[in-house]
């Protein structure tokens, strides 16, 4: 009877060892997967970054070279690149003009494929269905996906903040701003002084207040030259002549 007490009490106290031990491994796998997981999405979102960081460097490189374009423009021709393959070569120039090194992967999709803006193209109607007419004036990434970077941009791309699709960010040509040229000051008008013909009007110019004007001074007599003797003075005696001595 003992004995049986005693094997009886053995298997519950296994039977319990074991359920605990069976709880203790499915925390432990879900801490792993929860860990895993969360492993996962980190290293999802830094590739995304890092993906998002060369967009944002291969679009600059389409930027320029369509600035580019656009500035080694011939009379006469358009200003726009008709593909992207003209940007490799330039078909406007008889030999070899290149604008940009060569058609990028897009790092978000993995594809050699872009989507095009052309001249005179609705945004949002036919955007990206090479529909229009004129030619390219940016170039964009077809996902559709939600960026990671959403502010902090580089000055020439401040619109691209707080968009809510990668294909929002369009790249452009990069016009430089025109400077306005330098306005010569305005000379002062000097009055004329009115006279009695037009040919002969004179400026008049305002005398300074030390000195006295030219205007101002008395103009001399034609009579009194140098050759006048000078006046005597008041209490000076007045020569007699000598006639009228020797007929004293």
């Amino acid at each position: 009877m003992t004995a049986t007490a005693s094997l009886t009490a053995s298997g519950r106290a296994a039977a319990r060892q074991g359920g605990f031990t069976y709880l203790s491994v499915i925390v432990l796998v879900a801490i792993i997967g929860l860990v895993t997981a969360t492993t996962l999405k980190v290293g999802s979102v830094l590739q995304r970054s890092r993906a998002e960081r060369e967009l944002l460097y291969i679009g600059a490189a389409f930027s320029d070279a369509l600035q580019s374009y656009a500035s080694a423009t011939p009379t006469g021709q358009p200003t726009q690149p008709a593909s992207l393959k003209d940007l490799l070569k330039d078909p406007r120039f008889p030999g070899t003009r290149r604008h940009l090194r060569k058609i990028f992967v897009d790092p978000i999709t993995g594809k050699a494929e872009w989507g095009l803006v052309r001249l005179g193209e609705a945004e949002g109607k036919n955007e990206g269905k090479n529909e229009g007419k004129g030619g390219i004036v940016a170039v964009y990434s077809l996902s559709d996906a939600q960026p990671v970077k959403i502010g902090n941009f580089p000055t020439r791309f401040q619109s691209f903040e707080g968009r809510a699709h990668i294909s929002d960010w369009k790249f452009t040509l990069t016009g430089k701003p025109e400077t306005a040229a330098p306005v010569a000051p305005a000379q002062p008008s000097i009055p004329l002084k009115p006279d009695n013909g037009a040919a002969n009007a004179q400026p008049v110019v305002p005398a300074s207040s030390g000195a006295p004007s030219a205007a101002s001074a008395p103009a001399p007599h034609p009579e009194n030259d140098g050759a006048t003797p000078p006046a005597e003075p008041p209490g000076a005696p007045p020569e007699v002549a000598p006639q009228a001595a020797e007929h004293q």
